[in-house]
């Protein structure tokens, strides 16, 4: 049996490893790797798994890294909203200055790995740490355009693989991003719909109009299409490397259908139980349409 000591050791261990979690936001993080290594996929000519190992990890530490500097930053503002609150440096169970380090470890590692695989790829993950932590962030209480600049590094990942695998920016890479660039808007747009009150005690302003009102569910409407518009533009052959069949085509168009439904939907009900489902369907249609494009690169 173990002992007090043995059983205070492991749920400190436990603590700490789940505290490193939240610093970093790992879900998030993840869902970037994913897009990452989706984009590495279709770039790469042939297929290995160093590189992928070092995307995965160099992805990770990047994403952990903004985050981290992050909740530094907005430490204080993170300790007057609901969902924020017990984030590990407002709830008072990590330092500003352990943050900090971890944060800087984390930029440091992710930059050596990036640039191990080519030193462009490690250009656009600093380009992206930069973007969120030095722009974006500071924004965020400013002005609802903060979205659209945080939009610019939330929408590398995808683009990141393609560069990883090729040492290369043009016509497919810059596809990859713009993609998921217009992804973003309904998606953060919804969410920020539903967190609206917990937002404005932050006193950040993410809505584009401010707040939730028929402008805000226009522009949600528009980003959707435009997204649906972009995310099918390989298949006519325009895109150089990047293509995709027109089977893959449709059922990607579909799944933006259906994430359009959503967003009248809440154009129509105006509520957050109707919010959360037009983000639920974006981010199981950027999840699916990145899969979708993986797969008709290899039939």
């Amino acid at each position: 049996m173990k002992t007090a000591v043995e059983i205070a050791e492991t749920s400190t261990t436990a603590s700490v490893f789940a505290d490193f979690k939240e610093l970093t936001k790992v879900r998030l993080a993840v869902s970037v790797v994913f897009s990452a290594i989706a984009g590495y996929l279709l770039g790469a000519p042939v297929v290995q798994v160093w590189p992928i190992l070092l995307l995965a990890f160099g992805g990770y530490c990047m994403v952990g890294a903004s985050n981290a500097f992050n909740q530094v930053i907005e430490r204080d503002l993170d300790a007057l909203m609901k969902r924020t609150r017990n984030r590990p440096i407002p709830a008072g169970r990590m330092s500003v200055s352990t943050a900090m380090v971890t944060a800087i470890v984390l930029t440091l590692l992710g930059i050596v790995s990036l640039y191990i695989l080519n030193p462009k790829t490690a250009m656009f993950g600093a380009i992206s740490i930069f973007l969120y932590t030095s722009v974006y962030t500071p924004l965020k209480t400013v002005t609802p355009l903060s979205v659209f600049v945080g939009a610019l590094p939330g929408a590398i990942p995808f683009m990141l693989g393609w560069v990883a695998a090729t040492n290369e920016f043009g016509i497919e890479p810059g596809t990859l991003f713009m993609i998921q660039f217009f992804w973003q808007f309904p998606h953060f747009w919804a969410l920020g719909w539903m967190l609206d009150d917990d937002y404005r005690k932050g006193g950040f302003k993410m809505l584009p109009t401010g707040k939730k009102d028929t402008g805000t569910l226009l522009q949600i409407i528009m980003y959707t299409i435009w997204m649906i518009v972009i995310s099918i533009i390989p298949v006519f052959g325009i895109t150089g490397r990047l293509q995709l069949s027109v089977p893959a085509a449709v059922i990607i168009f579909i799944m933006g259908m259906v994430m359009l439904l959503f967003a009248f939907a809440l154009y129509g009900k105006r509520d957050n139980p109707t919010a959360r489902k037009l983000m639920l369907a974006s981010v199981s249609y950027i999840t699916l349409m990145q899969i979708v494009y993986v797969i008709d690169k290899f039939l």
